[in-house]
């Protein structure tokens, strides 16, 4: 496995949404309103199949993150309506994605004490996908910024995203730190980093992936309070 086998830690990165602030549950609410929107022209739960689906399908093209979920909510009304959706309707979209791209940041609980912990013994990145103009904006919002060495907002999150970043004290001493298995965990342990599951109550279908087998350097915490303790067993 690429990477030094020394243990000792020397950088730590931290996912943004889900992780240190809550971000899905603004999503989810916006989809029950969509569906009310759309109920006339098909039932919740078809609804957000094919809405997964457009989400599914343009991320190649829109990335992630709000203005993308928008066009997959507008294409999906276009779609389930057979172009007959009402401009209201898509007013009304439009105007629930103007409201999540300014909705005030809520940090989860120990998402500060956490940083704050390890930002004076360790060099701490914020490495999180997403508009850049928006996770710009919700890190300013969050108060945090100030104690992260690096920020990297990237559009997809891979090994090589992680080894380029981890690449000053090499991954065998880096930890990623995150709720999504997929994007936060698996990636960052393929480059020979620590990988730290921190669940979320809320979920993004598309982030979805089980968890490695006998894989000596992954955990899971229950939330952030855990990661100083496990910070300092690891090194």
């Amino acid at each position: 496995m690429p990477g030094t086998t020394s243990q000792t830690l020397r950088t730590i990165g931290f996912d943004a949404d889900d992780t240190l602030w809550h971000n899905e549950r603004f999503f989810q609410l916006t989809q029950e309103r969509f569906a009310e929107l759309l109920g006339d022209f098909a039932a919740p739960e078809h609804l957000d199949a094919r809405l997964l689906e457009a989400e599914r399908r343009n991320i190649g093209h829109y990335g992630f993150g709000i203005k993308g979920f928008m066009l997959s909510m507008i294409e999906t009304a276009l779609e389930v309506t057979e172009h007959r959706v009402p401009g209201e309707v898509i007013g009304q979209i439009l105007a629930s994605g103007q409201e999540m791209l300014s909705h005030p940041i809520e940090l989860l609980p120990h998402a500060r004490a956490a940083v704050e912990a390890l930002a004076g013994t360790h060099r701490i990145a914020l490495i999180t996908k997403g508009d850049l103009l928006d996770q710009e904006r919700k890190l300013a919002q969050s108060g945090l910024g100030d104690l992260f060495d690096a920020v990297e907002i990237v559009s997809h999150k891979t090994p090589e995203t992680y080894a380029r970043i981890f690449a000053g004290h090499g991954a065998g001493q880096a930890m990623m730190v995150g709720n999504s298995m997929k994007s936060d965990v698996l990636p960052a342990l393929d480059t020979g980093a620590w990988g730290v599951f921190v669940p979320h109550e809320m979920a993004w279908a598309l982030e979805h992936a089980e968890p490695p087998k006998a894989q000596s350097r992954f955990r899971e915490i229950s939330d952030l309070g855990e990661l100083p303790a496990l910070v300092a067993e690891i090194g």
